[in-house]
């Protein structure tokens, strides 16, 4: 039970590091196709 435990939150927190990732890749294209635009 106690090694059950750990995994649901490590996974949790593997979920959101990649979310974040995502996010920020997607506020550095936003930005990039900002200063590319005429």
């Amino acid at each position: 039970m106690p090694v059950l435990d750990p995994n649901p939150q490590n996974g949790q927190k593997k979920l959101l590091l990649v979310f974040g990732a995502f996010l920020a890749i997607f506020v550095i294209i936003g930005v990039i196709a900002t200063i590319a635009s005429p």
